[in-house]
């Protein structure tokens, strides 16, 4: 299992900055011997919200994009140039080179429909050149997410808890923890109902986005939960009432189920 632990925010700030782009994953992980897949996970938090940030800085300037694409020069180039993901500086670009978002993500999804040279050519370079946006990308973020819920889900039937899955409650509540505890558990001294599983890196603008969009909603459906960073989280950030913060090494320190002390044993409501 992943070697997850709480970083100091001034650590974070360090390598959060240095993330510039993707070739910078692989220097820090063998400059600072740090896990590449944990760079790979705040990289990606960076550029997402680096790109939302900026998403209508670039648009205004699209129409001059546009013309320097018809001189020639290529996606993969203007989006290295203004450091912006590749994938979305090309779908932003469509309408200007008479594609529609539904044919470029077609193409992008299947370069072997697209027979205009110039334009399959670029998109494959898109396409390997972004590592967030492309299907690819999108392939192993998804991946990740069903990672820890395994992960989740195999701690959990190791020690006979019973839950009810996302996929189960969707047919009965709007807002779905990925588990529902059929009875609570204890962990540092504080029923837990539910649980979430993020195969992300918690910092403050993380955990502020979770909380708005799904933890708060469970507190107020279900009572009081759980949400797991599979990458770790910075210490000290204080999620509100009613929510445990943990790391993917609570997971490990658990020990075996038919361990009497270990954490996570079901109590009375």
């Amino acid at each position: 299992m992943l070697d997850s632990e709480l970083m100091k925010y001034e650590d974070y700030k360090d390598i959060y900055f240095k993330l510039r782009n993707p070739n910078d994953i692989d220097h820090l992980a063998e400059s600072m011997k740090l896990d590449r897949e944990l760079l790979l996970v705040i990289y990606s938090q960076r550029t997402v919200r680096d790109a939302t940030r900026r998403f209508y800085i670039v648009k205004k300037d699209i129409k001059k994009l546009a013309k320097e694409w018809r001189a020639g020069v290529s996606i993969a180039k203007l989006a290295r140039r203004i450091n912006f993901p590749p994938v979305l500086l090309g779908l932003m670009l469509a309408p200007e080179i008479r594609l529609t978002r539904k044919l470029y993500w077609k193409y992008i999804r299947d370069l072997d429909t697209c027979h205009d040279k110039r334009l399959k050519k670029e998109l494959m370079q898109v396409a390997e050149e972004d590592i967030i946006y492309s299907p690819k990308g999108t392939q192993v973020q998804n991946e990740r997410g069903v990672w820890g819920e395994k992960l989740l889900q195999d701690w959990l039937d190791k020690r006979g808890i019973k839950y009810r899955t996302e996929v189960e409650l969707r047919k009965t509540h709007t807002k779905t923890p990925d588990c529902l505890l059929d009875k609570p558990i204890q962990i540092d001294g504080t029923k837990i109902y539910w649980i979430e599983s993020k195969a992300s890196f918690g910092d403050e603008i993380e955990l502020k986005k979770n909380v708005r969009r799904q933890l708060q909603p469970y507190t107020e459906m279900f009572g009081t939960g759980a949400v797991v960073y599979w990458f770790g989280y910075i210490e000290g950030i204080e999620p509100p009432e009613g929510i445990t913060l943990l790391d993917g090494s609570h997971f490990e320190e658990c020990g075996d189920a038919r361990e009497v002390e270990a954490p996570g044993k079901i109590i009375d409501q």
